[in-house]
């Protein structure tokens, strides 16, 4: 039977670098939800009440 050995140490800087790109992606999927609630909301602000109460909202609720 053969035996692999492995390295399981990360070359130096590896995960500092990790840290750093999860955090810009986190900000970027931050910013793309941020977006997208704004954009729903900025639609449903310009819906009359007529349409809020097709879709089962109101004026009241918090969108």
């Amino acid at each position: 039977m053969a035996f692999a050995v492995t390295n399981t140490q990360a070359p130096l800087g590896a995960v500092a670098t990790l840290r750093v790109v999860n955090s810009i992606l986190n900000l970027k999927d931050s910013a793309v939800a941020w977006n997208r609630a704004r954009v729903t909301r900025n639609v449903l602000s310009r819906m009359s009440a007529e349409q809020l109460d097709d879709i089962g909202l109101t004026r009241a609720d918090r969108f």
